[in-house]
């Protein structure tokens, strides 16, 4: 019996998308960690793409200014409003299925695709908010020391730098978190979002409070591991790192020119992309030119400013993780952890359709485009998000090593 395969596809993809989509969140939803406490906003539709958050300044208590004088009216006070605006951006990536893929494993590879789409998409999500938070300027680095190059790998998160990081909230008069993420109530607390290395090094701690001491009692967030000092555990894989960016040897000089040996990393494009970026060798340094990373063919060239006094076989590397090696000069990662209150920070889209959806155009539906009916494509879109701090002195990043 003769079947018209392109109403047959269209149906089936029309008939399955609410188990495609769903696949899809469920997948993104291991990763979205950083973007589940931030306060919620919607811009309405034809509105922009730029949202305001706004928020009262406090009045100065000042006891002698509020002291009234007998049977005088004082002048009244103004309302001041802060500002911070935030735009949004679209982030999407799609699959092609060919036609004789679809003949073969069609439900098992759209469904296989939206899982991989929600993984890389929810990744891309945490990313973009994990980023937003880390530009606190409200930060504590461990060990006391006072800039992220002096950190060692003795400078681990420990229950003394979680005890300061609250102190630090509550002397800012951070609001608390009371409610779950089902909307019940609990206790108030405020949140850290560490990474699995960071929750290593504390567990050993006999303060340390695992999740299941008291999970019985209350709901617990999607990920929470454990509590200590008012404080509930989040533990995220995709909490940000700060790894040593440039670690190379010098092949050849030319100028205030100079390639690399060793193939360049993508972590050493990035950094060595951007104009003002320092890189050293033994102890000079030397800063990336206006125009840093140019091609020669196919083999990167690095211009800086100074007069270059390296040669080949030399050791160029970047100091932006911790402190680096007196004889290899190769720098432990830093890591990010972040403890905060209630309304630290936001996230927006435009009227709620930041969430992300799967596009699924079956066989022939591109018309005159695939006139052989040949090419499908599953697709997955977050339409608009955005992520910005609202109030640094409510969110505290503490930076430190951890164990090997």
């Amino acid at each position: 019996m003769a079947i018209n395969t392109t109403v047959s596809t269209a149906t089936t993809a029309a008939f399955n998308k609410q188990f495609y989509d769903k696949k899809l969140i469920e997948t993104a939803k291991t990763r979205l960690v950083h973007a589940s406490f931030g306060q919620k906003r919607s811009i309405p539709r034809h509105n922009g793409k730029r949202v305001e958050f706004r928020k009262y300044d406090l009045f100065t208590p000042d006891q002698d200014a509020l002291t009234l004088t007998e049977g005088v009216t004082p002048d009244g006070q103004s309302l001041s409003q802060s500002v911070v605006e935030a735009e949004v951006k679209q982030y999407g990536a799609y699959v092609e299925v060919s036609d004789l893929l679809d003949l073969t494993a069609y439900d098992e590879v759209i469904a296989d695709s939206a899982e991989l789409l929600g993984e890389q998409l929810g990744t891309v999500v945490e990313w973009v908010t994990r980023d937003a938070m880390c530009a606190t300027t409200n930060v504590q680095y461990a060990g006391g020391k006072l800039k992220r190059i002096d950190l060692t790998a003795d400078d681990k998160l420990t229950v003394e730098e979680v005890r300061k990081a609250v102190r630090t909230l509550k002397k800012n008069k951070a609001r608390t978190f009371v409610t779950a993420a089902d909307g019940s109530m609990r206790k108030p607390h405020y949140v850290c979002i560490c990474s699995p290395d960071a929750t290593f090094d504390l567990q050993n701690d006999p303060l340390w409070q695992d999740v299941s001491k008291y999970s019985n009692a209350e709901q617990i967030y999607s990920g929470e591991i454990g509590r200590l000092f008012g404080v509930v555990f989040v533990e995220a894989t995709e909490a940000k790192v700060y790894g040593q960016s440039v670690y190379n040897f010098v092949n050849t000089v030319s100028g205030k020119t100079f390639t690399f040996q060793n193939r360049m990393t993508e972590a050493e494009k990035a950094y060595l992309s951007v104009p003002g970026n320092k890189i050293k060798c033994g102890s000079a340094t030397y800063t990336l030119d206006s125009n840093p990373l140019t091609y020669n063919g196919a083999v990167p060239v690095i211009h800086v400013v100074e007069t270059i006094q390296f040669e080949a076989g030399d050791l160029i590397y970047s100091a932006d993780a911790g402190k680096p090696d007196a004889q290899t000069f190769m720098a432990p990662a830093v890591h990010a952890t972040l403890v905060f209150g209630a309304d630290a920070y936001g996230v927006i889209d435009v009227d709620g359709s930041g969430t992300m959806e799967t596009i699924i155009k079956p066989h022939g539906s591109s018309g005159s485009l695939d006139p052989l009916n040949q090419r499908a494509t599953v697709g997955a879109k977050v339409a608009a998000y955005a992520a910005k701090v609202l109030n640094p002195l409510w969110l505290v990043k503490i930076e430190h090593c951890v164990s090997a």
